[in-house]
């Protein structure tokens, strides 16, 4: 899988590669055969023999089923097929796999998920844009109380690959198997918890694919981007690894602000500075003795502010305090065209007035909104008022206002103005905790000081907090995603430095 193995696919875009794959000598039969195979041995690999039952749909998908009924039976598995259509109405590749079941063949509404203890949803793939109907929809009904195992094929059946959205029933899954690369179902929520595991097998589709399916988006991976900071020149200094400011409120209430501040100065920058008001100078600097606190008047237009300190990039919005003053400061710091970080409350300032924001933002600066803060900046790009899935929401959102957005959750979408698209799965739903956001805020901030450009900076911290989050126990608050950032740092990076060697030595490798 070396020809783009981080991209994803839409649904008509993997029908794209099969058909490049086609023009390369590669039967569809072929491509049917070993997508079955690989289907087989992850459940061989899974569990023992038990009762099985293969639900195969009119289609490629249902095609797929029929190689993996023959291949578990062949390993002595008890294996019961219940097909949606006659054999005789199949075609194409599909006729060709059902042609290599000889056993019986019962009608899908003779299917009772109680028999068996194990069940191949091999129905509908990623394709299906509709609800499901008749019998296909009461096996997915009965397979919500279902006790037994449940393994699609693609996707489950009812669940729209593209958009990742649930449409009517959708089969209750334990574990999916899809192939070639992740469509939007398995990384988008709710599709991703509806997926169970997700295993993802090559069935050989030759290099050169992409040239054909354009991906509609890429897995955010260490392959995509380097750490920032993480080899350090000997003679490196505080000032030659990046100033980053940060806003505070000016009337107290300076945890967000610190939290930001205090993963600047783990993501590496070399100088952090929290800016604030007189009234809460004490808070800031009794808290910690590394951070750096300086008072500026509230009054002055807050890039000069900034430029006083020869700020390399800062950090606005948690715990600033919504109004006019911020909004003046966000537009003020825009002006001085440093690399910017806009969270939390330098997001919502602005939801009377958006295009104010818009017209501010540059290239540099990335925004990491939440979703109730970004259906207050893009209330037309919300799941209930557009229709296309996360990617497209976020890409849109980032082309719209000329900045990079992040828009976070289990799914976080990062996307740049010029339609890249990333999508961040590798996190934990422990970060789902108070001051979080405000952390990834600050690492965001540390590595544009650092001079990584804004989509870099944004995958690479969205990709190390999440893997801090992952390292979490239970009970853990963002002071614990604190601790844990420089495990994340390392690990990342010491992988990346394995890697780089092990290609050296070996350039072909992937």
């Amino acid at each position: 899988m070396s020809d783009q193995p981080h991209a994803i696919l839409t649904a008509s875009a993997m029908a794209e590669a099969d058909s490049f794959a086609v023009s390369q000598g590669v039967s569809g039969q072929v491509l049917m055969r070993n997508a079955g195979e690989a289907a087989a041995r992850t459940i061989l690999r899974n569990w023992a023999p038990r009762e099985a039952a293969v639900l195969c749909g009119p289609g490629n998908n249902g095609g797929d089923g029929w190689v993996i009924a023959r291949r578990l039976r062949d390993e002595g598995w008890p294996v019961r097929v219940f097909a949606l259509s006659q054999v005789s109405d199949l075609s194409a590749d599909a006729a060709w796999a059902a042609a290599g079941w000889d056993g019986p063949v019962h009608p899908l509404g003779d299917c009772r998920l109680s028999d068996h203890a194990l069940i191949v949803d091999a129905l509908f793939g990623a394709g299906l844009n509709r609800p499901l109907e008749g019998e296909a929809a009461r096996l997915a009904q009965e397979s919500q109380g279902y006790d037994g195992v449940c393994v699609a094929v693609d996707t489950p059946s009812g669940l729209s690959g593209d958009r990742a959205a649930v449409q009517g029933v959708v089969f209750r899954t334990d574990l999916t198997v899809t192939f070639h690369r992740y469509k939007p179902a398995h990384l988008l929520s709710p599709g991703r918890a509806l997926c169970g595991q997700v295993v993802l097998c090559g069935i050989g589709i030759p290099d050169g694919w992409s040239e054909q399916a354009t991906p509609c988006a890429t897995l955010n991976h260490p392959d995509l981007w380097r750490v920032p900071g993480a080899r350090i020149d000997q003679d490196a200094h505080k000032h030659s690894r990046g100033r980053l400011c940060v806003l505070a409120g000016s009337r107290g209430a300076t945890g967000a602000a610190r939290l930001a501040a205090r993963a600047g100065q783990i993501g590496g920058a070399g100088f952090v500075t929290v800016l604030s008001g007189q009234g809460a100078l004490n808070e800031i600097a009794s808290s910690s003795e590394s951070l750096v606190a300086r008072q500026y008047e509230a009054d002055a237009p807050f890039g000069d502010v900034l430029e006083d300190h020869r700020a390399s990039a800062a950090v606005m919005g948690p715990g600033a305090g919504i109004g006019p003053r911020l909004k003046a400061q966000v537009r003020s710091a825009c002006g001085l065209k440093i690399p910017l970080v806009l969270d939390a409350d330098a997001l919502s300032a602005f939801e009377d007035a958006p295009d104010a924001l818009f017209e501010s933002l540059h290239a540099d600066c990335v925004l990491t909104p939440h979703g109730g803060e970004f259906a207050r900046l893009f209330p037309d790009l919300t799941e209930t008022a557009h229709a296309g899935n996360k990617i497209e929401r976020t890409r849109e959102a980032a082309r719209r206002c000329g900045a990079v957005v992040v828009f976070k959750g289990a799914d976080t979408v990062i996307a740049a103005p010029d339609g890249e698209a990333w999508v961040n799965v590798h996190a934990s739903a422990r970060l789902a905790t108070a001051g979080t956001g405000d952390v990834l805020a600050g690492l965001i901030g540390a590595f544009l000081a650092q001079g990584a450009p804004a989509h870099e900076a944004a995958c690479a911290a969205v990709y190390v907090h999440g893997d801090a989050g992952r390292r979490l126990g239970p009970g853990g608050t963002a002071d614990t995603v604190l601790a844990q950032l420089p495990q994340a740092l390392d690990a990342v990076s010491q992988a990346q430095f394995r890697k780089a060697a092990l290609q050296r030595l070996n350039p072909h490798m992937v």
